[in-house]
C-alpha cells in the first residue's frame, strides 16, 4: 500500500514535468526554428499554424486532466453511511448481509471512497475513474496522444534540420538513438540535441500508450462495460451501442471534443456550458440585440429542460440505490 501511495504522488508529478518540458521545447526551440524559412509569409507561416495547433491540443489535454481530478466520483459510502474501511467492503461484496451487494460499485483504498460504475484508479491523475469523469478521462488520453504526436513530428523536423539527416527511411528513426548515444559520448553531439532525441522516443511511447488506452476504453464503452466489470467477470445488460455512448458523452459530445467541459451530471458542467454560450454570443459583433436575446433565451429553455430530465434520472438512480440498502441497514 505504501508503494501505491507513493506512485499516486510520483505519477502526477512525472506527467506535469513532461508537460512542462514539452511546452518549453515547443515554444522556445521548435517553433522559433520554423520562422527561419524565408519562402513563407508571416500569416501562413508553419510556425504560427503549428503553434496554434499545439496550444489547442495542450489546452484540451491539460483542461481535461484538471476536470478528471475536479469531477472526482462521489463517495456513495459517505452518503449512505456504510462505515469505513473493511465495513464498506463487507457491504459492497454482500458478505455482511445477504442482498447488500452493489453491482459495479467498488471501494478504492487509495481514494478511500466508494465509486459508482468504477472503472479503474488512474495514478497519473491520482484519482478514481467512474461514471462522472469517464468522458474527461477519454478526452485527456486522446488529446495527450495527439499532443505527443505533434511534438514528435516537430522534434523530428528540428533534428532533421539541425543534424542534416533524413527520416525518409523508416529505419533511420530506429537507429537514431544508438547512433546518437555513440556520437554524444564521442563529443560530436551536443547535450541539447541528445536531450531532444531522448524526448522523441518518450513522446512516441506516451503517445502510443495513451492512444491504445483510449481505444480500449472506447471498446468497453461500446459494450457497456467497465474494466472493473471485466476483471470481476460481471454480466452486464445488453444495450444498443448508441445508448452506451450517450451515457458517457451525453448529447453535447461535439462541444466536449472542442473545449474541456464537465459531464452533464455535474451542475458545474451545466453552468460552464451556459457561461460559454452566453460569452460566445455576447462577444459577436454581428447580429442585432434582439437576435442575441432570443438565442440566449432559447438556449436557457433547452438547457433548463435538459437539467430537469437529467436530475430526475439521477435522483431515481440514487433512490434505487438507497432502496437496495434499506433493508440490510435496518436490520
Amino acid at each position: 500500500m505504501l508503494v501505491l501511495r507513493l506512485l499516486n504522488v510520483v505519477a502526477p508529478a512525472y506527467f506535469l514535468c513532461i508537460s512542462l518540458v514539452t511546452f518549453v521545447l515547443q515554444i522556445f526551440l521548435f517553433i522559433p526554428s520554423m520562422f527561419r524559412d524565408p519562402s513563407t509569409t508571416l500569416l501562413l507561416s508553419p510556425a504560427l499554424l503549428h503553434g496554434a495547433l499545439f496550444l489547442f491540443l495542450s489546452a484540451n489535454a491539460l483542461g481535461n486532466y484538471v476536470l478528471v481530478i475536479q469531477s472526482s466520483p462521489e463517495d456513495l459510502g459517505k452518503d449512505l453511511n456504510l462505515g469505513n474501511g473493511a465495513e464498506v467492503v463487507d457491504w459492497l461484496d454482500g458478505s455482511r448481509s445477504p442482498g447488500s451487494a452493489l453491482p459495479s460499485t467498488h471501494f478504492c483504498r487509495l481514494c478511500a471512497r466508494v465509486t459508482q460504475r468504477h472503472d479503474h484508479h488512474c495514478f497519473f491523475t491520482g484519482n478514481c475513474i467512474g461514471s462522472r469523469n469517464m468522458r474527461n478521462f477519454i478526452m485527456f488520453c486522446l488529446y495527450t496522444s495527439l499532443a505527443c504526436l505533434d511534438s514528435l513530428v516537430a522534434g523530428m523536423a528540428y533534428i532533421s534540420a539541425t543534424l542534416s539527416m533524413s527520416f525518409a527511411d523508416p529505419l533511420a528513426f530506429l537507429t537514431l538513438l544508438p547512433h546518437s548515444i555513440s556520437q554524444f559520448f564521442s563529443g560530436a553531439l551536443l547535450s541539447s540535441e541528445m536531450f531532444v532525441i531522448l524526448m522523441l522516443y518518450l513522446w512516441l511511447g506516451i503517445g502510443l500508450a495513451c492512444a491504445g488506452f483510449c481505444c480500449h476504453q472506447m471498446l468497453l464503452i461500446l459494450r457497456g462495460q467497465t474494466r472493473y466489470q471485466v476483471r470481476k467477470g460481471m454480466v452486464v445488460r445488453a444495450r444498443p451501442w448508441r445508448e452506451n455512448l450517450q451515457e458517457i458523452f451525453g448529447k453535447r459530445w461535439l462541444l466536449g471534443l472542442l473545449i474541456p467541459v464537465l459531464n452533464v451530471e455535474s451542475d458545474c458542467g451545466r453552468g460552464m456550458h451556459l457561461a460559454f454560450i452566453i460569452a460566445f454570443l455576447t462577444s459577436q459583433n454581428r447580429g442585432t440585440h434582439s437576435y442575441r436575446f432570443v438565442t440566449v433565451f432559447y438556449c436557457f429553455t433547452l438547457e433548463y429542460t435538459f437539467e430537469l430530465i437529467t436530475n430526475k434520472v439521477y435522483c431515481d438512480e440514487q433512490s434505487n440505490l438507497e432502496n437496495i440498502l434499506e433493508n440490510p441497514l435496518a436490520g
